[in-house]
């Protein structure tokens, strides 16, 4: 509460003074207001939903012997592997490392897998194919971590891949990576 309280001098004849008033302001009402807003905005906010990436994966209970034949200028093997670096090639193995289509690249914007992908798009406009039609298939090694993956997921879909797989990583392809790379 506020409260009012004058102050009075020694009267002398003759002489008027006006008194003078001195105001004390209790806040305490104050404090209360702030805690009750404080507690208000607590329990009003929303907190941040996790972020959930929607991968959809075929059942794996039936065995299917029917393989799926993906054209050597549509395919793009991506293999993550160990210290944040990406091992890929272009169509076959074999085909890759004769021709030299393959190489090894980091996540970074300018030069890591993201412009691959954007190379590889632009490779198959120029050659007349439907650049839906390409397909990646991500075959993760031991080494490689799942912020490895997810990154790449992430350019795929940065990138509007519409076709991807996550497969295994083949002995060649690891005996190719390790030639090329020092190891997995």
């Amino acid at each position: 509460m506020a409260e009012i309280t004058t102050a009075t001098t020694g009267d002398k004849p003759g002489v008027r003074r006006s008194k003078k008033h001195s105001t004390r302001v209790d806040l305490t009402p104050m404090v209360d207001l702030g805690f009750l807003l404080i507690t208000f905005f607590i329990f009003t906010t929303t907190m941040s939903e996790p972020m959930a990436l929607d991968l959809k994966m075929p059942d794996d209970t039936k065995k299917v012997d029917v393989e799926m034949n993906v054209g050597e200028s549509a395919a793009l093997t991506i293999i993550p592997v160990a210290d944040n670096k990406v091992f890929y090639y272009h169509g076959s193995l074999e085909l890759a490392m004769k021709t030299g289509t393959y190489g090894i690249v980091n996540y970074s914007f300018k030069d890591g897998i993201g412009q691959v992908i954007r190379d590889k798009q632009l490779a198959m406009d120029r050659a007349g194919k439907v650049r839906k039609d390409l397909t990646l298939m991500i075959k993760p090694t031991d080494n490689a971590n799942y912020q490895n993956v997810v990154n790449i997921l992430d350019e795929a879909k940065i990138n509007d891949v519409k076709h991807y797989a996550l497969m295994k990583v083949t002995d060649n392809e690891k005996q190719a990576v390790v030639e090329k790379n020092g190891g997995l």
